[in-house]
Parts: C-alpha cells; sequence; structure tokens
C-alpha cells in the first residue's frame, strides 16, 4: 500500500449522533473522497455497496481502505449480511484509523448488525440501513441490536420490495415506523433515505416531510443538496429565539414548575438550544 501525501481537512464537528446530512461518495471514485471530507456534509459515507459494480468491489473496497489508513476519515456503507462481500468488507475495515462507523445495507434482522459489530471488533457503530418490508417489521429488535447506532431508510429498496409508490402517505408508515423503533431502541432519530436531484423547493419538500415525521438526518447523493438539507433539519432562527428566551424565563423565576405546559415546552427548547449550539444558529 503506497503512502499518501494528501492533506486532510480536520474532521467535522457535528456529531454523529446528530448528524443531519450523510453524503454517499461511491467507492469507485477515490478522486472525490478528499472533496467530500472538505464539503458541508455532517458526515461523510463511502460506498462499496450499491454504487459498486461487483466485479469493481474489491478494487473499491482497497481505495477505501488505504484512503481510511493514510488520514482520511468517514463511515463506510458496506454490502449486506447475505451477500459475499460482507465477510471480506468487514475484515479489511476492521481496526481502521479513519473509520467513524459503517452502515450495514439491507438490515432485516438484530443478528445482523451484531454481528457486524462484533467483527468489527465490538467498538465500530453500525448503522442500520432498512430496506425492506421485513427489515421495517423487525425495526425495534434491529434498533435494540449490539452495536446498532442509528437506523436509516433505504427508500429505493423499499419501494421496489413492496411496490410502493414514493408518495408522501405511502412512505409515512416506514419513515414513522423507523421513528418509534429508534425511540424504543433509545437510538438517536433516524436518518431519511436520499432525494434525487438538486431541486430547492423537492430538497426543503421532502426534508420537511421528514422532519414532521421524527427524522433527523438524511442521505443525500450530491453536494450542491448539503446546504438545503442541513438548513431544513437544524431549528429555526424564530425557533432558536423562542427557546432562548423560554429558557431565559425558565431561570429568572427559578426553575419553578407553572403548569403541566412547561415541562413539555421546558424540554423542547433544551432540544432546541442543543441542537442550535452544535450547528451554529443563532437567533433571530
Amino acid at each position: 500500500m503506497s503512502e499518501s501525501t494528501t492533506d486532510h481537512p480536520t474532521t467535522h464537528e457535528v456529531s454523529a449522533e446528530i448528524a443531519r446530512s450523510w453524503l454517499l461518495v461511491a467507492a469507485t471514485r477515490p478522486e472525490d473522497f478528499d472533496a467530500a471530507e472538505r464539503s458541508r456534509a455532517d458526515q461523510i459515507i463511502l460506498d462499496v455497496e450499491d454504487a459498486v459494480d461487483p466485479r469493481l468491489k474489491p478494487g473499491a473496497r482497497d481505495a477505501v481502505v488505504e484512503w481510511l489508513s493514510n488520514g482520511g476519515s468517514g463511515w463506510v456503507r458496506i454490502n449486506d449480511r447475505a451477500s459475499d462481500f460482507w465477510s471480506d468488507d468487514v475484515d479489511a475495515l476492521a481496526g481502521l484509523p479513519g473509520l467513524r462507523g459503517v452502515m450495514l445495507a439491507k438490515a432485516e434482522a438484530a443478528a445482523h448488525v451484531s454481528e457486524t459489530f462484533d467483527r468489527l471488533k465490538g467498538v465500530t457503530p453500525v448503522i442500520a440501513l432498512v430496506e425492506s418490508a421485513l427489515g421495517i417489521e423487525e425495526a425495534v429488535s434491529i434498533a435494540r441490536a449490539r452495536g446498532a447506532y442509528r437506523l436509516a431508510f433505504g427508500s429505493g429498496d423499499y419501494r421496489r420490495d413492496t411496490g410502493a409508490s414514493a408518495d408522501d402517505l405511502a412512505m409515512a408508515y416506514p419513515r414513522s415506523r423507523l421513528v418509534i423503533a429508534s425511540r424504543v431502541g433509545n437510538l438517536p432519530g433516524p436518518i431519511d433515505g436520499p432525494t434525487v436531484g438538486t431541486s430547492h423547493p423537492v430538497l426543503r419538500e421532502q426534508g420537511d416531510m421528514a422532519v414532521s415525521l421524527g427524522m433527523t438526518g438524511k442521505l443525500c447523493l450530491d453536494i450542491e443538496q448539503l446546504p438545503i438539507i442541513n438548513e431544513v433539519i437544524s431549528p429555526t432562527r424564530s425557533d432558536v429565539a423562542w427557546a432562548r428566551d423560554f429558557l431565559e424565563d425558565f431561570e429568572a423565576r427559578g426553575r419553578v414548575i407553572r403548569d403541566g405546559s412547561d415541562l413539555p415546552r421546558l424540554g423542547r427548547a433544551q432540544k432546541i438550544d442543543k441542537l442550535a449550539r452544535a450547528f451554529g444558529v443563532e437567533p433571530a
């Protein structure tokens, strides 16, 4: 393996636990890895699964290993547990210094997550990408699996598996199922599937829909999508202003609970304030 002389940028400041934008980068294009890491993505995912032809997977995996071994830092979408490539994926990635975690494709059982976590020496977080009817129905057990870090929605494969349309109503059940499962499993909110194209109105509409259902991140296919997705999933400036005002008033009155609405509003204000500080959103 050759030694890289590339200067890699510093790591992103937004924690993967609350990351909004997850940029998928085809592992067959290692020339794009550095640009992705420098982008506005909260987290990047080098993709050795759907983005790579089966004949090219070994070479793509080698490119990812080299980059992560020489200063690069990111997540990797690996092949599903039932595939012929899963074992080689986890063995090649285990212990790499730049590996932040893996996204396990086509997760359909808790054992898929736990076996992946164990093969990665029990220290690498696993995002379970749920992409089928069976995966959606097993979402709670997947969320509770050892090593599970977050859930993500493989919306395209789910539609292919079920015959469902891309209509918001048709997608509301699987998205909500992942939100509920994440809460039951004590995980952060799930990551929504990607939107094709860079139309700002479409990105905003689909981002808003995902947020309204309780999702807190989104897979992205293009660097141009990142600013819109980050904005849509962040608290608004007016929400931040409300939260800061509420918290200041709460402190000023000695943290006294006045009625039954105070505790829910306090929880919402604290969450908004925490996210605003993490994302750098200032009040209006």
